[in-house]
Order: structure tokens, then C-alpha cells, then sequence
């Protein structure tokens, strides 16, 4: 079985994970921080933004709602938006609040113009355990056909 889990600030990353479980059949979670982010949470321009601070930390990792059991998946995907050119720390508190340790990892992301490669390479770097795969972009319109291209 399949699950898109994602993390959206803004709906942007949502919109491309729901597009991306509907063309593959998959379910869908949402990655919830126990904090909603704020408009001035995210701004990246303001160095003491939540944002700013947590992504300054490689180490932190923000809280989330841990209300779920993926012990029946064998693929998930992992989508986020891009943070200060790597995966928000909220998917590292993801990847580390359950037992992926028998799954295929599979990163999307949403981006203002970095790709995705160095978010997938710093993942499977922190995670060595992780059977953590290439990712891919999916910005702009995003149909069922280039995902199923994709996959």
C-alpha cells in the first residue's frame, strides 16, 4: 500500500499531494506541527521568523500531532516545501516519530526555484537507515499525467 504524507505551510505542498495520491491511489496524511505556522512564522526575510530560527537549527525539531499508525505501507511519499535550500525540520521530527525502517521513502517537494536533489541527498544523509529514494519537484501544474510519467 501507498500513503502520501506531506507538510504545507501555505496549501501549496497540499495541492501537489493531492493531485500525487489521486493519480497513484494512495491515501493521504498531513503532517501536522502541534504549533500552527503563522504568516510571520514563515517569513523568511525576518531572521528571528520561526521559520528562520528553527531552519538555523539543524537539530531542532518542531512538535507535530503523532496520531497515526503506517505500519501497512510499504511506499510513502515524503512531500514538503522547500526551506533554506533542504526539507523543513518538521519532516526530520516526522521521519524520526515512526518506523519507516521497512519502507521505500520516496521525497516531493514544492520549490521557489531550488531543486530537489541536495533536500533528497541531505535526507539520506542524516537517515543512512532509511531506504530513502530520488525525489522529484512537482511545482506549477502538476497533472495525473506527469505524475504517472514520473512514476
Amino acid at each position: 500500500m501507498k500513503l502520501v504524507a506531506y507538510f504545507s505551510a501555505s496549501g501549496v505542498t497540499k495541492s501537489k499531494a493531492e493531485v500525487l495520491a489521486k493519480a497513484i491511489g494512495a491515501d493521504v496524511y498531513e503532517i501536522k506541527p502541534k504549533v500552527p505556522y503563522t504568516e510571520a512564522d514563515l517569513n523568511w526575510m525576518d531572521k528571528q521568523s520561526r521559520s528562520s530560527v528553527e531552519m538555523k537549527n539543524k537539530s531542532f525539531r518542531p512538535a507535530i500531532i503523532k496520531d497515526a499508525d503506517f505500519s501497512c505501507y510499504d511506499t510513502v511519499f515524503v512531500g514538503f516545501p522547500v526551506w533554506w535550500y533542504t526539507a523543513p525540520t518538521i519532516i526530520n521530527t516526522f521521519l524520526e516519530a515512526y518506523d519507516f525502517s521497512d519502507k521505500a521513502i520516496i521525497p516531493f517537494a514544492t520549490s521557489g526555484g531550488t531543486p530537489i536533489e541536495k533536500c533528497v541527498k541531505d535526507l539520506q544523509n542524516a537517515y543512512p537507515a532509511l531506504n530513502i529514494k530520488a525525489g522529484k519537484l512537482l511545482n506549477g501544474d502538476v497533472s495525473e499525467n506527469t505524475i504517472n510519467g514520473w512514476i
